[in-house]
């Protein structure tokens, strides 16, 4: 069985120890490989490896970063191909899917290829006579990045070619669960002219992270995945001094008012629900319905929820794949089983859905449940699969009301035909990015992707501007050039003059 090695220092690189984890095909249930998993003296390899590499990398020219990504870009294109198989045999999604999160990973490389606009410094003329000042950004060093399962190209997209362009040296952490494409990745920068140890890949569980949190020689460290771990991993990082973006979790809300085109709505929503078996930070799981959008929105979301052609992410005709393990799976039927429990109606139901050919496999089909109040298991808690849960609001206000009291502030979207509903509800709404009329509003790569509330620990975005911000730190010169050798000097404060 194919073993998935570390990538450190250029090459595939064997751990300190035996222990592994497997890796399944969702969609048939099997074992394919094995991954191996980081002790502590791995990530020490890394970093040394990375730490070394920064002594030059730090100090290469931004013609040099960017001539690589520049050349990184345009592997992820003629690769693309590759990759989105690679992450649907590991994941699960379509290919189509994977082909979108691919895009969206690779749009920040396109930001990172015009990195040197982003590092300009400012200078101020004759600030005091005869003097002059400026700031620049250097790089930080070694820093690291622990990304989810559920986008395995795209968020460490949205870390390392930031990271690298503006000069530091990156130890990405990901998934165990779909770990290939990392080191894919690996060798395309390897193939696009970066020197070896300033792209690094570990492999691990909870040892190494808690390595990397706990490492000297690791600077920042940038994490996504569930919001209890981004409190660890904040508190933990920061504890030893280093810089931490910690995106959590989310319940992603889209309002519908009457005055929405509903099919159109409908249509959106369930795309943004069921797509990737619901397996997204910015899925939308809870349609607030309003007034006298209710009856009619649930009727269509039924229909279009029972067209969703749920299969393997290798066939073309399928719209969602499977779950990405058996265990996600449970979680997701245990879900809808409790939501019946608690008094909401199961509309659709997908817990015993059965996929001809692969009933080994993690699938459950859609589910949807009308309703749902904000008290029920089926709302509180992110369930992370293919459930779309509908609460009735009778105004606009309280459905601003609803979604400002729940604790994630990650995505949320209106469906509207009016302007002044849209722009009372994304300036009174308490949440980061907010779609009008879309429903999964992923901000562009210049610009940066970061909820509010407990979707965000810390204060630090992912990407664009915030990520540039995060990877360097600012330096401010005064300068004098005296006239002649005797210059003034007081022992009071200076000041200008």
């Amino acid at each position: 069985m194919n073993t998935i090695e570390h990538w450190i220092n250029g090459t595939a690189t064997p751990a300190g120890s035996s222990r592994t984890a497997p890796v399944h095909d969702p969609a048939t249930g099997r074992e394919q490989a094995r991954v191996l998993l980081a002790e502590e003296s791995d990530v020490d390899t890394a970093v040394a490896a990375a730490g070394k590499a920064f002594e030059s990398w730090g100090n290469s020219s931004l013609s040099q970063r960017t001539k690589v990504m520049f050349a990184f870009r345009e592997l992820l294109v003629r690769h693309e191909d590759e990759l989105a198989r690679i992450i649907s045999a590991e994941h699960g999604k379509v290919i189509e899917d994977a082909r979108g999160e691919i895009v969206r990973g690779r749009e920040v490389v396109e930001y990172a290829c015009g990195i040197a606009d982003a590092l300009k410094g400012s200078f101020s003329d004759q600030v005091s006579r005869d003097v002059d000042v400026h700031d620049f950004h250097q790089p930080l060093g070694v820093v690291a990045g622990i990304t989810p399962f559920n986008f395995p190209i795209m968020v460490p997209l949205w870390m390392h070619p930031i990271a690298i362009a503006t000069g530091n040296t990156f130890i990405l952490k990901p998934s165990e669960r779909d770990p290939s494409v990392s080191n894919f990745v690996a060798r395309l920068y390897t193939e696009a002219g970066l020197p070896d140890g300033v792209f690094n890949v570990v492999h691990g569980d909870k040892t190494a992270v808690d390595a990397i949190l706990d490492h000297p020689g690791i600077a920042a460290v940038s994490f996504v995945g569930s919001t209890p771990i981004a409190k660890y991993v904040h508190e933990r990082g920061t504890a030893g001094g280093k810089r931490v973006q910690a995106l959590g979790g989310a319940k992603n809300h889209a309002v519908v008012l009457p005055d929405a085109d509903l099919e159109y709505a409908a249509d959106h929503l369930t795309a943004a629900a069921f797509g990737s078996a619901g397996q997204r930070c910015m899925a939308i799981s809870v349609g607030v319905a309003v007034g006298s959008a209710g009856d009619e929105l649930v009727e269509i979301l039924e229909r279009k929820a029972r067209e969703v052609k749920v299969g393997p992410g290798t066939d073309p005709a399928s719209d969602m794949g499977p779950v990405v393990t058996e265990a996600a799976r449970e979680r997701v039927v245990h879900s809808v089983t409790r939501g019946a429990e608690q008094g909401a109606t199961v509309v659709v139901d997908g817990r015993d859905l059965k996929v001809e050919g692969h009933e080994a496999g993690f699938f459950v089909g859609p589910s949807l449940l009308d309703d749902v109040t904000p008290d029920m298991d089926a709302y509180r808690e992110e369930i992370f699969g293919p459930v779309l849960a509908i609460v009735r609001a009778r105004t606009l206000d309280e459905a601003i009301a609803v979604i400002n009291a729940n604790p994630y502030g990650n995505g949320t979207a209106i469906f509207t035909g009016s302007g002044e509903a849209a722009r009372k509800f994304q300036r009174e709404v308490k949440v980061g990015m907010i779609g009008v009329n879309v429903p999964i509003p992923v901000p562009m790569s210049y610009y940066s992707f970061g909820g509010w509330k407990d979707s965000l620990i810390g204060d630090s975005p992912i990407h664009g501007p915030a990520g540039v911000r995060f990877y360097t730190r600012a330096k401010v010169v005064t300068t004098r050039w005296p006239h002649t050798s005797a210059s003034a000097a007081a022992f009071t404060f200076p000041t200008s003059s």
